[in-house]
């Protein structure tokens, strides 16, 4: 695993969408939006106050994509919390440090604006993310409620 890899992480602009819908693809997402409802859903998501899709591109190619959302919070006297939602490096470039580097970057992000905590959530049976959300500094805490609707 190269520590520092070669990628500049920048927030996706709309031109992205089709790189990124090919990155959920890849990785063995079965239902991935149809672009017109992507670049609907990126619109709206660009009018909520901090909440930016950010991706990481290395060699002039977008390997890997995810989004942070930063919120603010009554409780824990007013300190915001940063959620990282649809983490994806491109399955051929997995294991050289861009995960590694995205949630680096997602850190510094939430340091900078004041965040308690940071937070995601993984899939049950996702280990090998497990792992590696572990390695990062990320401690498993609480449980994850889920209410499919």
């Amino acid at each position: 695993m190269d520590p520092n890899p070669e990628v500049e992480i920048r927030a996706a602009a709309e031109a992205d969408l089709p790189a990124i819908l090919a990155l959920y693809r890849d990785v063995g997402d079965r239902h991935v939006l149809p672009l017109d409802q992507a670049q609907t859903i990126f619109r709206r998501m660009q009018s909520y106050p901090d909440y930016v899709v950010y991706v990481a591109v290395g060699a002039g190619a977008i390997v890997g994509t995810f989004a942070l959302l930063i919120m603010d919070n009554l409780a824990h006297l007013g300190a915001p919390s940063g959620v990282v939602e649809d983490v994806v490096v491109r399955s051929d470039r997995q294991g050289r440090g861009i995960g590694r580097r995205m949630m680096q970057f997602a850190r510094e992000c939430c340091r900078e604006r004041g965040c308690y905590k940071m937070t995601l959530s993984s899939s049950l049976r996702r280990e090998a993310a497990h792992r590696f959300y572990e390695t990062l500094g990320f401690e498993r805490h609480g449980y994850s409620f889920l209410m499919e609707l």
